[in-house]
């Protein structure tokens, strides 16, 4: 028998060094396979089409377009888009909040330790949590303004839809949302993607992202 197939990765970033490093951690984990590096944002669009990976790494400042828009037209332009994860210097970047904005799974530090990366990857290819989500709260404290008069969605979700979108912003996967409602890990799915709709979201990230600038929840 055969296990699962690896987790395929294309690095975007336009520093070779970066991107050396990148892959040679990356590639010392038997579950991981790094497909494709690009040094340019118009590289990683092309790189990404051709390959279709589960994950990208993308930085979020690099020549020709920046890795905001590299990520909007990758994730409107495949019919099963990627996961793409913005690599950056700085946690409280207004490109990183950018970037969630229009798509991006999540965020890492470029200082982050291997096993950071690697958890990271791995964490967002199951696409069934958040990746950590303190820092998206912070993130979302300093660049979000809520609007005054709430959204419609908000009206719209049920109590369990906001006991879930709340869950959902605390990090928690389905199962754990399950155990603490008590109910099966299939209501909870249906659950989730009620709010994806209501929200207009591609992800849980950009649910989370629009309940913050809602003013459903509080980034402080």
């Amino acid at each position: 028998m055969t296990g699962p197939a690896p987790i395929r990765v294309v690095l975007a970033d336009d520093e070779r060094m970066v991107r050396t490093a990148l892959r040679a951690i990356l590639s010392a984990e038997p579950d991981l396979e790094v497909v494709g590096e690009a040094a340019t944002g118009a590289q990683a669009v092309s790189v990404v089409r051709e390959h279709r990976p589960d994950v990208v790494l993308m930085d979020v400042r690099m020549p020709e377009i920046d890795g905001i828009r590299a990520t909007e037209q990758i994730l409107a332009g495949l019919d099963d888009p990627p996961r793409v994860v913005v690599v950056t210097t700085f946690e409280n970047d207004s490109y990183v909040y950018d970037a969630l904005r229009v798509g991006a799974a999540g965020f890492l530090l470029k200082r982050a330790e291997a096993e950071a990366l690697v958890g990271a990857v791995r964490l967002v290819a199951r696409s069934d949590t958040l990746l950590f989500p303190e820092a998206v709260r912070a993130l979302a404290a300093e660049h979000t303004r809520a609007s005054r008069t709430p959204p419609p969605w908000v009206a719209r979700l049920t109590g369990r839809e906001s006991e879930v979108l709340r869950h959902m912003a605390a990090g928690r996967t389905n199962a754990e949302i399950a155990g603490l409602l008590e109910v099966g890990p299939a209501t909870v799915k249906t659950h989730v993607a009620q709010v994806l709709a209501k929200t207009g979201a591609r992800d849980r990230t950009q649910a989370v992202i629009a309940a913050y600038e809602s003013g459903f929840l509080r980034g402080s």
